[in-house]
């Protein structure tokens, strides 16, 4: 097949328009023409008035070879890539040993799932509760002010962290091996929209995802493979570098010298636990900062001009990055369009926020979080010393909102004039439990106020309207990413002085968002595989 990239059309273009363009590019007859398939389509907005759609697309002829031999010289004519999935292994018969996933978030999931499906029967451990009662428990935090529960809230439980997000679907990682495609097609199968397949920043929405999420279960254990809710590790077993078991919470012990670690980025107690083993543990970059809240029209109207609205654009997104004085950047993380911003929280006194969106994206507010990055040269120490950071910034949060879980706020405009908010204005914050206004000035360290204060007026010269004094900043986000990195070795994915344990995922340091975590597991199943595979062999 041949892929044909850059094809531009109008917004509201005709349907027959796409097929009328790939024709007149590579300039045959609808003779010549077997089929074609989008596989991406995108939008460029430079001209808010004249916004057009971008397609890639790949079209079979009756003449391929002829076609590419003819349009060798022209970077938008290329040979379709493969991209089908072969798996690189299956479990040898009579094999005893079963691998053991720690952790049902979007890296365990897959590797879960590629495992089963190439017959290891994995057992994969998860310390929180299956999707629909997490639900419920986050839910009931959120809305009825219900305890936090500390295994079962936004960051623990089947679904991971992703599943209260906006369920984005793209990511900038390098993909040789198309792991995303399989990702992606996974998904479709568990019930994801098949548009995810080609429509640019994808997405599926808190809803859908929880039943995407029972789909992928049910697969799993369909294929031999075990799930374990309510099984929180609690010591790993190893002897002279190598893993051979883990210790569950009530004295369990499961062997196994094949471990994978996908635990996200908010288990603490883990990391813990991992360095008092000798695992070799460092501390890595991550970011801080505040959600803020702006009214979903300004985002679409500065984005999308007279444009705004229409439904194959749906709800604006941005992305924007300031260099301050300071040395510092500031970043736009997270971007929710019309969506709410959520208690993240999962440790008792401490306050967390992140957002999430519905497929819908139909609320009356864009969110996002602004954040400044920082390295380990601002938390010098031990390993951990950037989760201390994390929670004493997650602590000041929690005394700010009043301990009661309601989070910390402040108007935009009285936050860069210096001044405690003491109403609200034309913006209401989405934040569940409640928004305690005041001075945010105090939630984070001096160097990143100062960077979030500069930043911000600059973002308004990219999207009007972004300074506006009614916007709605609220505290804090600390959870950007993990803030270690559990080191493996490149070729075989293992701990690199622990044998049998792979680092995966976003709490390993090694992904960021769930197409990334998924693309992870897959190549981490496949280290797995490829590793049982040769045990048995020797």
């Amino acid at each position: 097949m041949v892929r044909l990239s850059e094809i531009k059309l109008p917004l509201d273009h005709e349907e027959p328009a796409l097929q009328l363009a790939i024709l007149a590019k590579l300039r045959i007859t609808p003779d010549d023409l077997v089929g074609f398939s989008i596989f991406k389509r995108s939008y460029d907005a430079r001209s808010k008035a004249n916004i057009v759609l971008v397609y890639i697309v790949d079209v079979e002829t009756r003449q391929d070879e002829r076609l590419l031999a003819k349009f060798a010289k022209d970077p938008h004519v290329v040979r379709t890539p493969d991209m089908h999935y072969e798996v690189v292994a299956q479990a040898p018969p009579g094999l005893v040993e079963r691998p053991i996933v720690i952790g049902m978030g979007p890296c365990g999931m897959f590797t879960a799932l590629m495992l089963a499906r190439m017959g290891f029967r994995p057992i994969v451990l998860e310390r929180g509760k299956a999707v629909l009662e997490r639900s419920a428990d986050t839910f009931n935090f959120w809305r009825r002010r219900q305890p936090l529960n500390p295994e079962s809230n936004a960051q623990f439980g089947e679904g991971g962290a992703g599943t209260f997000s906006d369920g984005k679907l793209y990511t900038q990682v390098r993909d040789p091996k198309h792991h995303g495609r399989k990702v992606l097609m996974e998904l479709v199968e568990a019930g994801a929209s098949p548009e995810i397949l080609y429509i640019n920043k994808p997405h599926i929405g808190t809803y859908k995802l929880i039943g995407i999420v029972q789909h992928i279960r049910a697969t799993i254990e369909a294929l031999g493979g075990e799930i374990r809710f309510q099984a929180r590790v609690e010591d790993f077993d190893i002897v002279d570098g190598k893993i051979r078991g883990v210790r569950l919470l009530g004295g369990e012990y499961l062997a196994s010298s094949h471990v994978v670690l996908a635990i996200g980025h908010s288990a603490r107690d883990t990391f813990e636990q991992l360095v008092a083993c000798g695992v070799y543990v460092e501390a890595k970059p991550f970011s801080i900062g505040f959600r803020v809240e702006h009214p979903q029209a300004l985002i679409d109207n500065a984005r999308f001009g007279p444009n705004a609205g229409h439904k194959v654009l749906g709800a604006a997104d941005y992305k924007l990055v300031h260099h301050c004085k300071n040395g510092r950047s500031v970043y736009s993380f997270c971007m929710c369009p019309g969506g709410l911003v959520v208690a993240a929280a999962s440790e008792p006194g401490r306050l967390v926020t992140n957002g999430m969106s519905q497929y819908a994206r139909n609320e009356a507010n864009a969110n996002s979080a602004i954040v400044v990055g920082i390295t380990p040269e601002d938390y010098p120490g031990d390993p951990l010393a950037g989760v201390a950071l994390q929670r004493r910034l997650e602590e000041a949060a929690f005394a700010l909102g009043g301990g009661t879980y309601d989070a910390p706020g402040q108007k935009v405009g009285d936050f860069l004039a210096g001044r405690p908010s003491e109403d609200l204005g034309g913006v209401k914050p989405s934040y569940a439990p409640g928004v305690r206004l005041g001075d945010l000035s105090q939630a984070l360290p001096d160097f990143a106020i100062a960077a979030i204060r500069e930043a911000l007026p600059a973002f308004n010269k990219q999207i009007k309207g972004f300074a506006m004094d009614d916007a709605i900043l609220t505290g804090v986000e600390t959870r950007t990413s993990s803030p270690i990195r559990i080191k493996r070795n490149d070729d075989d994915l293992q701990s690199i002085n622990t044998v049998g344990l792979f680092p995966a995922g976003e709490g390993a340091g090694y992904a960021g968002g769930i197409l990334s975590a998924g693309i992870d597991g897959i190549k981490v199943a496949e280290a797995v595989a490829l590793s049982l595979v040769r045990g048995q062999a020797g």
